[in-house]
Protein backbone atom coordinates (compact mmCIF):
# COMPACT_ATOMS: atom_id res chain seq x y z
CA UNK A 1 0.00 0.00 0.00
CA UNK A 2 1.64 3.53 -0.82
CA UNK A 3 1.76 6.06 1.61
CA UNK A 4 1.55 9.85 0.88
CA UNK A 5 4.53 12.10 1.26
CA UNK A 6 3.90 15.52 3.18
CA UNK A 7 5.80 18.43 2.04
CA UNK A 8 4.85 21.94 2.86
CA UNK A 9 5.47 23.51 -1.07
CA UNK A 10 4.87 21.60 -4.10
CA UNK A 11 5.60 23.45 -7.52
CA UNK A 12 4.30 21.83 -10.68
CA UNK A 13 7.08 23.09 -13.87
CA UNK A 14 11.04 22.06 -13.90
CA UNK A 15 11.25 25.46 -15.85
CA UNK A 16 13.74 28.47 -14.48
CA UNK A 17 10.38 29.55 -12.62
CA UNK A 18 9.58 26.38 -11.18
CA UNK A 19 13.36 25.51 -10.00
CA UNK A 20 14.34 29.49 -8.91
CA UNK A 21 11.07 28.92 -6.83
CA UNK A 22 12.09 26.08 -5.52
CA UNK A 23 15.39 27.28 -4.75
CA UNK A 24 14.43 30.38 -2.95
CA UNK A 25 11.71 28.41 -0.37
CA UNK A 26 13.76 25.68 0.45
CA UNK A 27 16.56 28.45 1.52
CA UNK A 28 13.90 29.76 3.76
CA UNK A 29 12.91 26.47 5.75
CA UNK A 30 10.04 24.94 3.54
CA UNK A 31 10.00 21.20 2.60
CA UNK A 32 9.58 21.68 -0.85
CA UNK A 33 8.98 18.93 -3.79
CA UNK A 34 8.97 20.04 -7.04
CA UNK A 35 7.44 17.84 -10.58
CA UNK A 36 8.45 18.34 -13.83
CA UNK A 37 6.85 15.69 -16.58
CA UNK A 38 9.73 15.91 -18.48
CA UNK A 39 13.17 16.73 -18.15
CA UNK A 40 14.45 19.91 -16.42
CA UNK A 41 14.67 22.77 -18.77
CA UNK A 42 13.21 20.75 -21.85
CA UNK A 43 10.66 23.65 -22.97
CA UNK A 44 10.98 27.06 -23.17
CA UNK A 45 14.13 27.73 -20.80
CA UNK A 46 16.29 25.70 -22.92
CA UNK A 47 15.31 27.65 -26.17
CA UNK A 48 15.76 31.14 -25.06
CA UNK A 49 18.57 33.71 -26.64
CA UNK A 50 20.67 32.43 -23.96
CA UNK A 51 20.64 36.60 -22.80
CA UNK A 52 20.51 38.22 -19.60
CA UNK A 53 19.18 41.32 -20.64
CA UNK A 54 17.17 44.50 -20.04
CA UNK A 55 15.54 44.18 -23.15
CA UNK A 56 16.46 47.21 -25.28
CA UNK A 57 13.55 46.41 -27.51
CA UNK A 58 10.83 46.88 -24.87
CA UNK A 59 11.60 50.53 -24.45
CA UNK A 60 9.47 50.69 -27.30
CA UNK A 61 6.39 49.04 -26.06
CA UNK A 62 6.95 51.54 -22.69
CA UNK A 63 7.86 48.37 -20.48
CA UNK A 64 9.88 50.55 -18.65
CA UNK A 65 8.92 48.81 -15.53
CA UNK A 66 9.95 45.96 -16.79
CA UNK A 67 13.22 46.70 -18.05
CA UNK A 68 14.13 48.54 -14.88
CA UNK A 69 13.92 44.83 -13.41
CA UNK A 70 15.88 43.09 -15.83
CA UNK A 71 18.56 45.78 -15.90
CA UNK A 72 18.48 45.13 -11.97
CA UNK A 73 18.93 41.80 -12.18
CA UNK A 74 21.79 41.43 -14.69
CA UNK A 75 24.68 42.12 -12.06
CA UNK A 76 22.87 39.87 -9.54
CA UNK A 77 22.83 37.17 -11.90
CA UNK A 78 26.33 37.40 -12.81
CA UNK A 79 27.61 38.06 -9.21
CA UNK A 80 25.87 34.64 -8.22
CA UNK A 81 27.22 32.68 -11.34
CA UNK A 82 30.10 33.83 -12.90
CA UNK A 83 30.89 30.91 -15.07
CA UNK A 84 27.57 30.51 -16.70
CA UNK A 85 27.01 34.07 -17.08
CA UNK A 86 29.40 36.57 -18.96
CA UNK A 87 28.92 40.12 -19.90
CA UNK A 88 28.91 40.49 -23.71
CA UNK A 89 28.83 43.75 -25.43
CA UNK A 90 26.62 44.37 -28.25
CA UNK A 91 27.18 46.06 -31.34
CA UNK A 92 24.06 47.91 -33.05
CA UNK A 93 24.16 49.24 -36.30
CA UNK A 94 23.18 52.53 -37.66
CA UNK A 95 20.89 51.64 -40.58
CA UNK A 96 19.59 54.52 -42.33
CA UNK A 97 15.61 54.67 -42.92
CA UNK A 98 15.22 52.46 -40.02
CA UNK A 99 15.08 53.76 -36.18
CA UNK A 100 16.86 57.05 -36.04
CA UNK A 101 20.21 57.76 -34.72
CA UNK A 102 19.14 60.13 -31.92
CA UNK A 103 15.89 57.21 -30.79
CA UNK A 104 18.71 54.50 -30.56
CA UNK A 105 20.90 57.20 -28.57
CA UNK A 106 18.19 58.08 -26.38
CA UNK A 107 17.26 54.69 -25.61
CA UNK A 108 20.82 53.12 -24.70
CA UNK A 109 21.09 56.08 -22.58
CA UNK A 110 17.87 54.75 -20.73
CA UNK A 111 19.54 51.63 -20.67
CA UNK A 112 22.38 52.59 -18.85
CA UNK A 113 21.00 54.53 -16.35
CA UNK A 114 17.52 53.07 -15.11
CA UNK A 115 19.00 49.85 -13.80
CA UNK A 116 21.08 50.82 -11.54
CA UNK A 117 24.34 49.58 -13.71
CA UNK A 118 27.51 49.28 -12.14
CA UNK A 119 30.21 46.67 -12.95
CA UNK A 120 28.98 46.54 -16.53
CA UNK A 121 30.37 48.88 -19.24
CA UNK A 122 28.82 52.11 -20.47
CA UNK A 123 27.35 52.69 -24.09
CA UNK A 124 29.67 54.15 -26.57
CA UNK A 125 29.49 55.30 -30.31
CA UNK A 126 31.37 53.21 -32.68
CA UNK A 127 32.81 53.46 -36.32
CA UNK A 128 32.12 50.34 -37.98
CA UNK A 129 35.08 51.20 -40.63
CA UNK A 130 37.50 51.07 -37.52
CA UNK A 131 35.92 48.72 -35.40
CA UNK A 132 36.28 44.94 -35.06
CA UNK A 133 32.95 44.07 -35.73
CA UNK A 134 33.15 46.28 -38.98
CA UNK A 135 34.97 43.41 -40.42
CA UNK A 136 32.62 40.52 -41.13
CA UNK A 137 29.97 43.30 -42.29
CA UNK A 138 29.33 44.37 -45.76
CA UNK A 139 30.59 47.85 -46.65
CA UNK A 140 28.63 51.26 -46.05
CA UNK A 141 28.22 50.45 -42.06
CA UNK A 142 29.77 53.02 -40.45
CA UNK A 143 28.03 54.52 -36.74
CA UNK A 144 26.94 52.02 -34.79
CA UNK A 145 26.34 52.20 -30.75
CA UNK A 146 28.34 48.95 -28.56
CA UNK A 147 26.36 48.73 -25.26
CA UNK A 148 26.49 45.85 -22.43
CA UNK A 149 24.32 43.07 -21.70
CA UNK A 150 24.40 39.97 -20.76
CA UNK A 151 25.05 35.90 -21.86
CA UNK A 152 24.08 32.91 -19.88
CA UNK A 153 23.94 29.24 -20.32
CA UNK A 154 19.64 28.95 -19.99
CA UNK A 155 19.24 25.56 -19.71
CA UNK A 156 22.47 25.24 -17.09
CA UNK A 157 20.78 28.02 -15.10
CA UNK A 158 17.89 26.25 -14.58
CA UNK A 159 19.63 22.70 -13.78
CA UNK A 160 21.95 24.63 -11.05
CA UNK A 161 18.78 26.48 -9.46
CA UNK A 162 17.42 22.83 -8.73
CA UNK A 163 20.69 21.05 -7.27
CA UNK A 164 20.88 24.34 -4.96
CA UNK A 165 16.88 24.09 -3.84
CA UNK A 166 18.16 20.15 -3.56
CA UNK A 167 21.01 21.07 -1.18
CA UNK A 168 19.03 23.01 0.64
CA UNK A 169 16.36 19.95 1.23
CA UNK A 170 13.55 19.80 -1.86
CA UNK A 171 13.25 16.49 -3.42
CA UNK A 172 13.27 17.17 -7.33
CA UNK A 173 11.40 14.65 -9.45
CA UNK A 174 11.81 14.57 -13.48
CA UNK A 175 9.76 12.31 -15.80
CA UNK A 176 6.98 12.74 -13.16
CA UNK A 177 3.58 13.75 -14.71
CA UNK A 178 0.85 15.10 -12.71
CA UNK A 179 -2.21 13.17 -13.36
CA UNK A 180 -4.48 14.29 -10.35
CA UNK A 181 -4.49 17.04 -8.00
CA UNK A 182 -7.57 18.44 -5.83
CA UNK A 183 -8.14 20.51 -2.49
CA UNK A 184 -8.41 18.76 0.64
CA UNK A 185 -8.96 20.84 3.40
CA UNK A 186 -6.17 22.82 4.18
CA UNK A 187 -3.79 21.18 2.22
CA UNK A 188 -3.76 19.99 -1.87
CA UNK A 189 -3.61 16.11 -2.83
CA UNK A 190 -1.19 15.21 -5.82
CA UNK A 191 -0.90 12.25 -7.55
CA UNK A 192 1.66 10.87 -10.72
CA UNK A 193 1.37 8.01 -12.29
CA UNK A 194 3.04 6.31 -9.35
CA UNK A 195 2.96 8.32 -6.24
CA UNK A 196 0.64 10.42 -3.81
CA UNK A 197 1.68 13.69 -2.00
CA UNK A 198 0.53 15.78 0.18
CA UNK A 199 1.63 19.67 0.17
CA UNK A 200 0.04 23.19 2.29
CA UNK A 201 0.58 25.09 -0.74
CA UNK A 202 1.12 24.46 -4.49
CA UNK A 203 2.59 26.30 -7.23
CA UNK A 204 1.43 26.38 -10.45
CA UNK A 205 4.81 27.29 -12.97
CA UNK A 206 3.91 25.47 -15.93
CA UNK A 207 5.02 27.79 -18.22
CA UNK A 208 2.96 27.15 -21.70
CA UNK A 209 1.25 24.24 -19.98
CA UNK A 210 0.36 26.62 -17.21
CA UNK A 211 -3.51 27.00 -18.37
CA UNK A 212 -3.75 22.97 -18.39
CA UNK A 213 -2.33 22.52 -15.23
CA UNK A 214 -4.82 25.19 -14.19
CA UNK A 215 -7.45 22.76 -15.77
CA UNK A 216 -6.11 19.91 -13.96
CA UNK A 217 -6.44 21.79 -10.53
CA UNK A 218 -10.31 22.70 -10.85
CA UNK A 219 -9.47 26.05 -10.59
CA UNK A 220 -10.06 28.90 -13.12
CA UNK A 221 -7.34 30.57 -15.10
CA UNK A 222 -6.82 34.57 -13.75
CA UNK A 223 -5.29 35.32 -17.49
CA UNK A 224 -5.75 34.19 -21.21
CA UNK A 225 -2.07 33.52 -22.33
CA UNK A 226 -0.62 33.95 -26.02
CA UNK A 227 1.79 31.29 -26.94
CA UNK A 228 4.42 33.00 -29.34
CA UNK A 229 6.85 30.34 -30.66
CA UNK A 230 10.58 31.90 -31.20
CA UNK A 231 12.98 29.90 -33.13
CA UNK A 232 16.78 30.38 -33.57
CA UNK A 233 19.18 28.83 -36.45
CA UNK A 234 22.89 27.98 -35.41
CA UNK A 235 26.02 27.83 -38.49
CA UNK A 236 29.43 27.78 -38.27
CA UNK A 237 30.68 31.14 -36.81
CA UNK A 238 30.90 33.90 -39.08
CA UNK A 239 33.44 36.19 -36.89
CA UNK A 240 36.49 35.40 -34.64
CA UNK A 241 35.76 38.65 -32.50
CA UNK A 242 34.16 38.67 -29.12
CA UNK A 243 31.22 41.34 -29.80
CA UNK A 244 27.64 40.07 -30.67
CA UNK A 245 25.52 41.88 -32.85
CA UNK A 246 21.70 43.63 -32.44
CA UNK A 247 20.45 44.23 -36.21
CA UNK A 248 17.64 45.98 -37.27
CA UNK A 249 14.87 44.69 -39.79
CA UNK A 250 12.94 46.78 -42.37
CA UNK A 251 9.52 45.08 -41.28
CA UNK A 252 10.55 46.63 -37.46
CA UNK A 253 11.57 43.73 -36.25
CA UNK A 254 15.29 42.80 -34.70
CA UNK A 255 17.56 40.00 -34.07
CA UNK A 256 20.31 39.10 -32.41
CA UNK A 257 23.76 37.25 -33.77
CA UNK A 258 25.97 35.75 -31.21
CA UNK A 259 29.01 33.87 -30.43
CA UNK A 260 28.21 30.76 -29.69
CA UNK A 261 29.96 27.20 -28.48
CA UNK A 262 33.18 28.79 -29.87
CA UNK A 263 33.12 27.54 -33.03
CA UNK A 264 29.14 28.86 -34.07
CA UNK A 265 26.65 31.71 -34.12
CA UNK A 266 23.48 31.55 -33.09
CA UNK A 267 20.77 33.47 -34.99
CA UNK A 268 17.65 34.39 -33.64
CA UNK A 269 14.29 35.31 -32.69
CA UNK A 270 11.38 35.06 -34.59
CA UNK A 271 8.08 35.84 -33.02
CA UNK A 272 5.22 33.55 -34.27
CA UNK A 273 1.72 32.70 -32.93
CA UNK A 274 1.88 29.21 -31.88
CA UNK A 275 -1.43 27.28 -32.44
CA UNK A 276 -2.39 24.04 -30.01
CA UNK A 277 -1.33 21.09 -32.13
CA UNK A 278 1.29 22.93 -33.92
CA UNK A 279 5.53 21.21 -33.71
CA UNK A 280 7.25 23.51 -31.53
CA UNK A 281 9.96 23.82 -34.05
CA UNK A 282 11.20 26.27 -36.83
CA UNK A 283 9.55 26.06 -39.84
CA UNK A 284 11.56 26.76 -43.55
CA UNK A 285 9.86 30.27 -43.41
CA UNK A 286 11.38 30.97 -40.15
CA UNK A 287 14.60 29.68 -41.04
CA UNK A 288 14.34 31.50 -44.54
CA UNK A 289 13.93 34.72 -42.88
CA UNK A 290 16.35 34.64 -40.16
CA UNK A 291 19.12 33.71 -42.96
CA UNK A 292 17.49 36.55 -45.10
CA UNK A 293 18.21 38.80 -42.23
CA UNK A 294 21.55 37.46 -41.97
CA UNK A 295 22.68 38.23 -45.13
CA UNK A 296 21.81 42.05 -45.26
CA UNK A 297 24.07 42.79 -42.74
CA UNK A 298 27.24 40.40 -43.39
CA UNK A 299 29.55 39.77 -46.35
CA UNK A 300 29.07 35.85 -46.64
CA UNK A 301 25.50 34.94 -47.27
CA UNK A 302 23.86 32.99 -45.26
CA UNK A 303 21.79 30.16 -46.65
CA UNK A 304 19.58 27.35 -44.99
CA UNK A 305 22.06 24.75 -46.21
CA UNK A 306 24.32 26.86 -43.54
CA UNK A 307 22.44 25.76 -40.99
CA UNK A 308 23.29 23.05 -38.45
CA UNK A 309 20.81 23.30 -35.94
CA UNK A 310 17.65 24.96 -34.93
CA UNK A 311 15.58 25.16 -31.98
CA UNK A 312 12.43 26.64 -30.85
CA UNK A 313 10.80 27.32 -27.43
CA UNK A 314 6.85 28.87 -26.61
CA UNK A 315 6.74 31.93 -24.84
CA UNK A 316 3.79 32.03 -22.72
CA UNK A 317 2.99 35.69 -22.53
CA UNK A 318 -0.02 37.37 -20.99
CA UNK A 319 -2.38 38.16 -23.70
CA UNK A 320 -2.55 41.83 -23.37
CA UNK A 321 -4.19 42.18 -26.54
CA UNK A 322 -1.29 43.59 -28.93
CA UNK A 323 -1.58 43.10 -32.38
CA UNK A 324 1.81 41.65 -33.41
CA UNK A 325 3.45 39.41 -31.45
CA UNK A 326 6.54 40.74 -30.51
CA UNK A 327 4.71 43.76 -28.77
CA UNK A 328 2.64 41.03 -26.03
CA UNK A 329 4.31 41.85 -22.85
CA UNK A 330 7.27 39.84 -21.52
CA UNK A 331 6.28 40.80 -17.99
CA UNK A 332 4.60 37.89 -15.28
CA UNK A 333 1.85 38.02 -12.81
CA UNK A 334 1.70 35.80 -9.63
CA UNK A 335 -2.07 35.14 -8.33
CA UNK A 336 -2.17 33.70 -5.14
CA UNK A 337 -6.01 32.02 -4.26
CA UNK A 338 -8.03 33.72 -2.19
CA UNK A 339 -8.02 32.37 1.69
CA UNK A 340 -11.68 31.12 1.48
CA UNK A 341 -11.35 28.85 -1.14
CA UNK A 342 -8.51 26.54 1.42
CA UNK A 343 -5.16 25.45 0.34
CA UNK A 344 -2.89 28.08 -0.85
CA UNK A 345 -2.54 28.31 -5.28
CA UNK A 346 0.14 30.69 -6.38
CA UNK A 347 0.13 30.77 -10.18
CA UNK A 348 2.82 32.19 -12.02
CA UNK A 349 1.64 33.89 -15.95
CA UNK A 350 4.57 34.90 -17.71
CA UNK A 351 7.73 35.58 -16.95
CA UNK A 352 11.52 35.71 -18.35
CA UNK A 353 14.34 34.17 -18.13
CA UNK A 354 16.46 37.62 -16.61
CA UNK A 355 13.44 38.29 -14.16
CA UNK A 356 13.48 34.43 -12.79
CA UNK A 357 15.38 34.99 -9.69
CA UNK A 358 13.17 38.29 -9.14
CA UNK A 359 9.87 36.40 -9.71
CA UNK A 360 11.04 33.66 -7.12
CA UNK A 361 11.76 36.07 -4.40
CA UNK A 362 8.31 37.81 -4.71
CA UNK A 363 6.42 34.60 -5.05
CA UNK A 364 8.37 33.03 -2.26
CA UNK A 365 7.35 36.69 0.06
CA UNK A 366 3.50 35.72 -1.32
CA UNK A 367 3.18 32.71 -0.07
CA UNK A 368 5.14 33.38 3.21
CA UNK A 369 2.23 34.93 4.52
CA UNK A 370 0.25 31.61 4.01
CA UNK A 371 2.84 29.22 4.69
CA UNK A 372 4.79 29.19 8.37
CA UNK A 373 7.23 26.96 7.48
CA UNK A 374 8.71 30.03 5.07
CA UNK A 375 10.33 31.66 8.26
CA UNK A 376 13.44 32.51 6.60
CA UNK A 377 14.60 35.87 5.40
CA UNK A 378 15.02 36.88 1.46
CA UNK A 379 18.75 35.56 0.29
CA UNK A 380 19.11 34.33 -3.04
CA UNK A 381 21.46 36.73 -4.09
CA UNK A 382 23.58 36.87 -1.16
CA UNK A 383 24.46 32.64 -2.31
CA UNK A 384 26.59 31.58 -5.72
CA UNK A 385 25.05 29.12 -7.05
CA UNK A 386 26.26 25.70 -7.08
CA UNK A 387 30.01 25.96 -8.64
CA UNK A 388 29.64 29.72 -8.81
CA UNK A 389 31.55 30.25 -5.29
CA UNK A 390 34.60 32.62 -6.69
CA UNK A 391 35.05 36.27 -8.12
CA UNK A 392 32.77 37.75 -10.54
CA UNK A 393 35.83 38.50 -12.13
CA UNK A 394 37.49 35.13 -11.41
CA UNK A 395 36.11 33.07 -14.40
CA UNK A 396 40.13 33.14 -16.57
CA UNK A 397 41.84 32.51 -12.96
CA UNK A 398 39.36 29.38 -12.60
CA UNK A 399 40.50 28.26 -16.06
CA UNK A 400 44.28 28.65 -15.69
CA UNK A 401 43.86 26.59 -12.40
CA UNK A 402 42.03 24.09 -13.70
CA UNK A 403 44.35 23.82 -17.09
CA UNK A 404 47.41 23.77 -14.27
CA UNK A 405 45.80 20.55 -12.28
CA UNK A 406 44.56 18.67 -15.65
CA UNK A 407 47.15 18.78 -18.03
CA UNK A 408 45.62 16.80 -20.50
CA UNK A 409 42.63 18.70 -20.78
CA UNK A 410 42.87 20.95 -24.12
CA UNK A 411 41.81 24.74 -24.03
CA UNK A 412 38.70 24.07 -25.63
CA UNK A 413 37.97 21.80 -23.11
CA UNK A 414 38.98 23.68 -19.99
CA UNK A 415 36.79 26.51 -21.20
CA UNK A 416 33.58 24.38 -21.73
CA UNK A 417 34.12 22.29 -18.56
CA UNK A 418 35.01 25.42 -16.70
CA UNK A 419 32.01 27.48 -17.66
CA UNK A 420 29.93 24.55 -17.47
CA UNK A 421 30.50 23.76 -13.71
CA UNK A 422 32.64 26.29 -11.95
CA UNK A 423 34.12 25.09 -9.19
CA UNK A 424 32.34 21.95 -8.91
CA UNK A 425 34.30 20.58 -12.03
CA UNK A 426 36.43 18.78 -9.51
CA UNK A 427 33.66 17.03 -8.27
CA UNK A 428 33.87 14.53 -10.83
CA UNK A 429 37.87 15.14 -12.60
CA UNK A 430 38.67 14.17 -9.39
CA UNK A 431 42.13 13.24 -9.59
CA UNK A 432 42.38 12.38 -12.76
CA UNK A 433 46.07 12.58 -14.75
CA UNK A 434 44.78 11.68 -18.18
CA UNK A 435 41.38 10.97 -19.93
CA UNK A 436 41.68 7.45 -19.20
CA UNK A 437 41.11 7.91 -16.04
CA UNK A 438 37.37 9.35 -16.94
CA UNK A 439 36.48 6.30 -18.18
CA UNK A 440 34.72 5.95 -21.51
CA UNK A 441 34.84 8.83 -24.20
CA UNK A 442 32.10 9.48 -25.94
CA UNK A 443 33.19 11.68 -27.98
CA UNK A 444 34.42 16.03 -28.13
CA UNK A 445 35.40 14.97 -24.28
CA UNK A 446 32.18 14.10 -23.13
CA UNK A 447 33.22 10.87 -20.54
CA UNK A 448 31.68 8.57 -18.49
CA UNK A 449 33.03 10.34 -15.54
CA UNK A 450 30.49 13.73 -16.62
CA UNK A 451 27.77 11.52 -17.71
CA UNK A 452 27.57 9.69 -14.58
CA UNK A 453 27.87 13.07 -12.72
CA UNK A 454 25.13 14.70 -14.73
CA UNK A 455 23.12 11.53 -14.20
CA UNK A 456 23.62 11.20 -10.37
CA UNK A 457 23.55 14.84 -9.19
CA UNK A 458 21.82 16.92 -12.11
CA UNK A 459 18.80 14.36 -13.10
CA UNK A 460 19.84 13.59 -16.54
CA UNK A 461 18.26 10.09 -17.84
CA UNK A 462 18.70 10.46 -21.58
CA UNK A 463 21.10 11.20 -24.48
CA UNK A 464 19.26 14.48 -25.28
CA UNK A 465 19.04 15.71 -21.54
CA UNK A 466 23.39 15.57 -21.87
CA UNK A 467 23.72 16.79 -25.50
CA UNK A 468 21.14 19.55 -25.61
CA UNK A 469 20.67 20.71 -21.93
CA UNK A 470 23.30 19.85 -19.47
CA UNK A 471 26.33 20.57 -22.27
CA UNK A 472 25.69 21.70 -25.85
CA UNK A 473 27.88 18.32 -26.95
CA UNK A 474 25.27 17.55 -29.75
CA UNK A 475 26.93 20.11 -31.73
CA UNK A 476 29.85 17.99 -32.00
CA UNK A 477 29.05 14.58 -31.61
CA UNK A 478 28.15 12.71 -34.67
CA UNK A 479 25.51 10.06 -34.80
CA UNK A 480 27.62 7.07 -34.42
CA UNK A 481 28.61 8.87 -31.15
CA UNK A 482 25.11 9.77 -30.02
CA UNK A 483 24.09 6.66 -30.68
CA UNK A 484 26.49 5.11 -28.20
CA UNK A 485 25.65 7.68 -25.69
CA UNK A 486 21.80 6.76 -26.27
CA UNK A 487 22.84 3.06 -25.84
CA UNK A 488 24.77 3.52 -22.72
CA UNK A 489 22.09 5.60 -20.83
CA UNK A 490 20.23 2.62 -21.68
CA UNK A 491 17.75 4.15 -24.82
Amino acid sequence: MSTTELYDLAIIGGGVNGAGIARDAAGRGAKVLLLEAGDLAQGTSSASTKLIHGGLRYLEHYEFGLVRESLKEREALWQIAPHIIHPLRFVLPHVEGLRPRWLLRLGLFLYDHIGGRKRLAATRTVDLRRHPAGAPLKGGFAAAFEYSDGWVDDARLVALNALDAAEHGATILVQSRLTAAHRDGDSWELKTADRTFRASALVNAAGPQVLSVEGLLGDKPDYAMRLVRGSHIVVPKLFDHPYAYFFQLPDGRIFFAIPYQRDFTLIGTTDRDQQSGDPIAANAEEIAYLCEGASRYFAKTITPADVVWTYSGVRPLIDDGSGKPEAATRGYRLELSDPARGAPLLSVYGGKITTYRHLAEEAVDKLAARLPALSGKRWTTARPLPGGDFPIDGLEALKADLAAAYRFLGEGDVDRISRAYGTRARVWLGDAQGWQALGRNFGAGLTKAEVDYLCAHEWAHHAEDVLWRRTKLGLRLNKAEQADLTEYLGG
